[in-house]
């Protein structure tokens, strides 16, 4: 996933867990434009949990969940794109820009 966004020229930074995610947010003095969490990731903090966190402090933060399994639409954070894996490079490419560039939409073709 990091090779496809630094690909469409974003800067990604991964973690192996949310709350490793959580722990640099809060440290980093930098804006984070957009997370991309998987809602089964291990450590304590999942990903809906995860993005409700980041919302909170941070409401301007783009997200995107993504999870091999099926989340109701009632879990899924306001503003949030959710992916259904498996999913297409192009469906992550169109979620990216639907969010950082909203007055340039893609469309998938």
């Amino acid at each position: 996933m990091t090779d496809i966004l630094s690909g469409i020229g974003t800067e990604p930074c991964a973690f192996a867990t949310a709350d490793d995610a959580l722990t640099y947010l809060l440290e980093a003095h930098c804006h984070c434009p957009l997370v991309v969490v998987d809602q089964g990731l291990p450590g304590q903090i999942q990903g809906v949990e995860f993005i409700a966190m980041v919302k909170g402090k941070w409401p301007g933060v783009a997200s995107i969940l993504t999870s091999g399994y099926v989340i109701e639409d009632a879990m899924i954070p306001s503003s949030t794109i959710y992916l259904h894996k498996p999913w297409a490079l192009d469906d992550l490419v169109l979620a990216v820009a639907t969010l950082l560039q909203p007055g340039y939409p893609l469309q998938k073709t």
